[in-house]
């Protein structure tokens, strides 16, 4: 058998060690392209209904995809105490949520395949497009791994995840009906203003990266998610800033009220201007000219003896 010259043998090496910081990138690509509150996940608590899928509405016609993180467990039925009585840990996040975003199962097992044929080629001398057995090829391998980098972005997208008032919430036939659980809340106009007031003031504290206007906001269960998803992006030396947002639509998914508070779930569609950049502004994702469009299922509670409403949980449609 022939052994490998040392041209060939120090290519397949630069070759894994390229394929290595590749696999250290991907991460970053699905957080970027996700990286306003919530990341592009179903997250937080909806009560005894944090498992049961909210009714589909106008604006969200195909319903809310499930929740992926929660400390709720699916047989407890929600809190009995209230988001005072939310388990924390020492560092102020709640117990038992995994923080890093799931992917798309197809968009990861496409990942998964393509690395690990690739990986599997350069270290038996195939190479990612057949061979490593010239400077050509090395250079193909290195223009197919940064054409995989952003085709895994673009899946990652695809399937997932100041301000400006646009037209108020809308009212469903069922206005204010209860669904299987709970009994009937009534949502005053002045309710559909807190939502819209909650939906934008959210979006400003998160940009100024203000946790403790985020607390008034929030439920500690999501302020904890926020604080986790802030921190991952300082780490990496980055920072989310969503500006003009633009409430464009929304109407009512279902309210009630169980164990001494009121829910109430709202699909509500906005556009943003939504980009990430690194320590010295600079825009690493996402752009400063270009509205992006989202249509999320919000819910918010707040206590049925009287009370601000705080968000609860972020869903992404269907």
């Amino acid at each position: 058998m022939t052994t490998p010259s040392q041209p060939v043998r120090t290519a397949r090496r630069l070759g894994v060690l390229l394929l290595g910081t590749a696999l250290a990138v991907l991460p970053l690509l699905s957080h970027g392209a996700d990286a306003r509150p919530g990341g592009g996940s179903s997250i937080g608590s909806r009560g005894s209904r944090t498992y049961s899928a909210p009714a589909p509405t106008q604006t969200a016609p195909y319903g809310a995809a499930p929740m992926q993180r929660s400390i709720t467990q699916p047989s407890s039925g929600g809190y009995m105490n209230g988001p005072s009585s939310y388990p924390r840990s020492p560092y102020g996040a709640p117990y038992g949520s995994p923080y890093a975003a799931r992917p798309h199962p197809f968009a990861s097992g496409f990942l998964g395949g393509m690395l690990g044929a690739g990986l599997f080629g350069v270290l038996f001398g195939h190479g990612i497009a057949g061979g490593l057995h010239g400077g050509g090829s090395f250079l193909g391998m290195l223009v197919q791994l940064l054409l995989l980098g952003l085709l895994i972005g673009w899946l990652v997208r695809r399937f997932g995840g100041g301000a400006r008032q646009g037209a108020p919430i809308a009212a469903p036939p069922s206005y204010g009906q209860a669904g299987p659980s709970g009994a009937p809340v009534t949502i005053t106009p002045d309710d559909y203003r807190a939502f819209q007031r909650l939906l934008m003031d959210v979006q400003a504290a998160w940009s100024q990266q203000n946790l403790p206007a985020l607390q008034h906001m929030a439920t500690p269960e999501m302020v904890g998610y926020f604080n986790a998803q802030l921190s991952d992006l300082a780490s990496r030396g980055a920072r989310n800033v969503v500006s003009d947002v633009r409430f464009e639509h929304g109407d009512l998914s279902e309210a009630w009220s169980e164990s001494g508070f009121d829910y109430a779930t709202v699909a509500m569609r906005y556009s943003m201007i939504d980009i990430t950049t690194d320590m010295t502004g600079r825009v690493i994702d996402g752009s400063s000219t270009e509205r992006v469009s989202v249509t999320e299922l919000w819910t918010f509670m707040r206590p049925s003896r009287g009370g601000g409403w705080l968000l609860s949980a972020i869903q992404q449609t269907r």
